[in-house]
Formats: C-alpha cells, sequence, structure tokens
C-alpha cells in the first residue's frame, strides 16, 4: 500500500528510497557490524560517512571553496543567536523583517548587537516583501539579514538580492531553512547560509551552515566553543559530538537529490508542484490564498477557506483521502500544504483533486 501524503512543515516528508535505504542499514552499516547511530564519531566509518556528506552537499549546492560547510545542532532558531555571537562583533545589524521567522531572528539577535529594521511588511500582514530599492540599510551594518523563505507565511525571495548594487557593502546572512536544496544559490552574493535539516534535508538534529572563510575568527568573547563557527570548522565539525544519524540520513538525501539530477531539476519540479496548487486556489470559489503572486512560496502555501466553519470537515476529509497534516499554524490559521522536494507532484495533485472534490460538495 502506498504512503499518505504528509505535508507537514517539519519535521516533514523525507524521500521513501531514504527511509527503506536506513532502514535496511539500522543495524548493520555496510557490513561494520554496527548502527550508525552506534558508531563513534572519530571512527574511519563514520568519518567516511561525514565525508560523502560534505562532499555531495558541496557539489549539489555548488558551493565555492572558500566557503566552509558546517554541521551543528540547535536548530534554526539557535543559529538567531549563534550568527551574531560569531559576525556581528556587537555592532549594528541590518534586519528585513518579512514574517514570523526573520522576527524572531531579529528579536534574538538583539541580545547581541544593534538589530535596526532596514525594511519590513508589518502593514501588509507578511503578504508581500518589501522592494529592495526601498530597504533603509545603515552603512555601518555588520551584514543583513533576510529569511528568504518564510515557512509560516508563505512568503519566497525567489532571487537573492544584491547588496552591493543596492550601496551596501554588508554580508548578507540567508536563513535558507526552507527553501534549502529546492534551488540553485548564488553565492556570490552570500556571505553566510543556514538552515535546520528537517524541513529539505533529513531529519530534525542537523543544522546546516554554510560561511564564507573570511567570516570566522571574530565571534565574541562570550560565544561557547561549541558555537564558534572557526572552532567547528577548525574541528571539521567534531568540537563535540556530532548528530551522527541525522548528518547520515542527509547523506542519503543528499545521494538521493543528485540521482534526481540535482538542483536545476528540483527547481522545474518545485516550480510544477507549486504552480498546480496555486492555480487550484486562484480558480476556487472557496479557497484563497493572500500572498503576492510575485513572492509567492514555492515551499509552503498557507490558504485558507473563505468559510471558515468549513475547516474541521476540511481536514477531517483530507485525512480520510490519507492527506497528512494540512493544518495551518496555530499563529495564522486556515491551511497549509509544505511540498518540500519529498512531495511528489503525484501528492499535489491527490490534494487537488481533493480540494476540488470538497468544494464541489459544499457549492
Amino acid at each position: 500500500m502506498n504512503r499518505p501524503f504528509n505535508f507537514s512543515a517539519g519535521p516533514a516528508a523525507m524521500p521513501e528510497e531514504v527511509l527503506t535505504e536506513a532502514a535496511a542499514e539500522m543495524l548493520d552499516w555496510h557490513g561494520s557490524g554496527m548502527g550508525v547511530m552506534e558508531m563513534s564519531h572519530r571512527g574511519k566509518e563514520f568519518i567516511s560517512i561525514y565525508e560523502q556528506a560534505q562532499a555531495d552537499l558541496r557539489e549539489l549546492l555548488a558551493v565555492p571553496d572558500n566557503f566552509k560547510i558546517l554541521f551543528m545542532q540547535g536548530g534554526g532558531l539557535a543559529e538567531n543567536a549563534i550568527v551574531p555571537l560569531n559576525i556581528s562583533q556587537g555592532g549594528l545589524v541590518d534586519f528585513v523583517v518579512s514574517g514570523s521567522w526573520s522576527q524572531k531572528s531579529q528579536q534574538e539577535a538583539g541580545k547581541y548587537c544593534t538589530a535596526h529594521t532596514a525594511a519590513d511588511n508589518l502593514a501588509n500582514g507578511h503578504t508581500s516583501l518589501p522592494d529592495p530599492s526601498q530597504w533603509k540599510l545603515n552603512p555601518a551594518a555588520r551584514y543583513v539579514h533576510v529569511c528568504t523563505n518564510e515557512t509560516i507565511n508563505g512568503v519566497e525571495f525567489h532571487t537573492l538580492p544584491n547588496l552591493k548594487a543596492l550601496g551596501s557593502n554588508a554580508d548578507l546572512v540567508i536563513d535558507f531553512s526552507s527553501h534549502v536544496a529546492s534551488r540553485p544559490v548564488d553565492w556570490s552574493k552570500v556571505g553566510l547560509a543556514f538552515g535546520g535539516a528537517q524541513k529539505n534535508l533529513g531529519p530534525a538534529g542537523l543544522t546546516l551552515v554554510v560561511v564564507r572563510d573570511d567570516l570566522l575568527g571574530h565571534a565574541l568573547p562570550a560565544c561557547p566553543s561549541a558555537f564558534n563557527y572557526k572552532m567547528v570548522a577548525d574541528n571539521q565539525s567534531m568540537y563535540n559530538t556530532p548528530p551522527t544519524y541525522s548528518i547520515y540520513v542527509a547523506g542519503l538525501v543528499f545521494q538521493w537529490l543528485k540521482r534526481q539530477g540535482g538542483m536545476a531539476a528540483m527547481e522545474a519540479r518545485n516550480i510544477a508542484k507549486a504552480e498546480l496548487l496555486y492555480q487550484a486556489i486562484d480558480n476556487s470559489q472557496l479557497y484563497q490564498n493572500k500572498v503576492a503572486s510575485d513572492c509567492r512560496s514555492r515551499m509552503n502555501v498557507p490558504f485558507f477557506l473563505r468559510d471558515e466553519s468549513l475547516n474541521a470537515a476540511f481536514l477531517a476529509g483530507a485525512q480520510t483521502h490519507r492527506l497528512l497534516q494540512l493544518k495551518g499554524h496555530k499563529s495564522v490559521g486556515g491551511m497549509r500544504a509544505s511540498i518540500y522536494n519529498a512531495m511528489p507532484l503525484e501528492g499535489v495533485q491527490a490534494l487537488v483533486d481533493y480540494m476540488q472534490e470538497f468544494e464541489k460538495t459544499r457549492s
């Protein structure tokens, strides 16, 4: 029997091939007599897993040689503190507040630096993105923080801002937790990128940081050693015990992504899935998406029933149709379909078919 389609925002659905492979290797990885969870992180078996995962991710995301790939812990929420502890030098940082996650980032960073709002979309309820040409960037800013996909609000920067073209010499820091590996990254515009793995890369517990070499070595004295990027880089992400099993499973996801054709192929697939779902919403009399069409997320699609008294019935029917975890975030309500890399087009089609069926029965 086919598995249900899981639209969770994270921890999220994973490729079935990956889960099958991990299950087959649970008790004995490659004849070692150990499962990955039982291995020393300093043993040759796990070192080979780690090195392969690093190499595959660098290839997939086309990460330049002058960037370090760090496998850390704590998720995106911890990085909201770890980033300013490492690269703000206690100075001023510009924040583009485009939704719930960038709001959290700014609030947390304010404990370690001066967190200046360069732009926000509060007036329109986080339903469009502030035009970069209107950002009020401070010339003293150490970096500019942008959440390039807002998981809760469903807005996405489809193109990264070019800070130099905006007259800023600051580095761009992106929180790409919920769209990492869904499209290529223009690293010429980025100084640092971070994201939790549990949406698009693997299981919870692993946090990815990709940081340019020259940003290492500037941590504030108060920065814990385990969160000091230079310390982590110098120790190949093993200053403390890394999240070994999460790295292993993420490595399987990286190999799966390579078999799918890499970033260009995944981007085309993700665009097709998003267009299918947004068209169904826009052509409906029952459903609506409130996000401006030029910045709708390809990963997280929030939508609302115009008659919210039908919400419970909609969710119950979805469960019957084996469409799981469609309830919207508690802070905004409604529904949300997260359609990350592991969600096949067939899953989105099944959701669209159900939505149309549900609407017909209520008209």
